[in-house]
């Protein structure tokens, strides 16, 4: 019983030292599990709780700036493709 106690008391103790208003941040990567956890960046995404600045690339963190790279590097590389079609 007393080590349900403690582990009690320092889940309280954890969750009293950080100030109501900060929100955690998310996780680099998405483990994957079927049932999101708290810091998930796809469960952060779809309920809208992701700080500014930041959004998901297949399953990863990833900053605006980089993701709209990655997008015209993808765009580019379809209209050279389609090019070398015609």
């Amino acid at each position: 019983m007393g080590k349900g106690k403690k582990k009690g008391a320092k889940a309280a103790a954890s969750k009293q030292a950080q100030p109501a208003g900060v929100a955690k941040l998310p996780k680099k990567k998405c483990c994957e599990s079927k049932s999101r956890c708290n810091r998930c960046p796809l469960r952060m995404l779809k309920e809208g709780t992701m700080p500014s600045g930041y959004t998901v690339h297949k399953r990863k963190l990833v900053t605006v700036e980089k993701a709209a790279a990655i997008k015209a590097a993808k765009q580019l590389k379809k209209t050279r493709k389609a090019g070398k079609a015609a």
